[in-house]
């Protein structure tokens, strides 16, 4: 049986938005359920995000330390970053991410994985690039200023410690965990990573600009 996410939109009766922030909002709706009842759906509205697993020619992988006050822990995360421009290419916002974050650049981009962050509370999708082929990136290195990035600790740890922490439950950032287990089971399949989605496959949940 093959199985496949599919489009689908119960009717809205009315929407409000009681929080506007400077990326994202909080919107109210009132949806019509299947049994003709109306209830009341609050999520947040996001503009989107990438992540990027840089893996080197060792099979190690590029990630860094942040501090996320949410959750009041420092979690290892993939570069990553918002799609916060309009029908942005989103190979071009995680290549930007890449090079901002850990001064790296990449020769080869495929599509790893795509998914919502927490689709009962937000419209969130991440797409994972897999990039290969890394070296450091030309210039002067990105300094940020005035936010966590610039508390950033970045390292390379092999694939299989990270595998190992997450099934460990010591690694709990999303978009690691998903980018981690999806190229281990893309390396297990033997199908080589070349039959990856190419970087600028169709994305329906942020369709965007070629």
């Amino acid at each position: 049986m093959k199985i496949k996410d599919t489009a689908e939109s119960w009717e809205t009766l009315s929407t409000q938005r009681p929080f506007q922030g400077a990326k994202t909002a909080v919107d109210s709706d009132e949806v019509r359920m299947p049994d003709g009842s109306v209830a009341r759906r609050d999520y947040q509205v996001h503009p989107g995000s990438v992540c990027v697993l840089a893996l080197d020619e060792d099979g190690r992988v590029l990630v860094l330390s942040q501090y996320r006050h949410p959750v009041r822990r420092r979690l290892w995360e993939l570069p990553a970053g918002l799609l916060d421009v309009p029908g942005e290419n989103p190979l071009h916002g995680a290549q930007r991410e890449l090079h901002e974050e850990a001064h790296v650049k990449a020769g080869d981009w495929r599509v790893l994985a795509d998914f919502y962050a927490s689709p009962g509370g937000s419209d969130e999708a991440i797409r994972i690039f897999l990039a290969r082929d890394v070296s450091e990136a030309e210039g002067e290195r990105y300094a940020e200023t005035g936010s966590e990035e610039a508390d950033m600790e970045v390292t390379w740890v092999p694939l299989a410690e990270l595998v190992r922490g997450v099934l460990a439950g010591e690694l709990g950032n999303p978009g690691l965990v998903t980018g981690v287990l999806a190229l281990s089971a893309a390396l297990a399949a033997g199908s080589g990573l070349d039959t990856l989605r190419p970087a600028d496959a169709p994305w329906p949940a942020r369709p965007y600009e070629a």
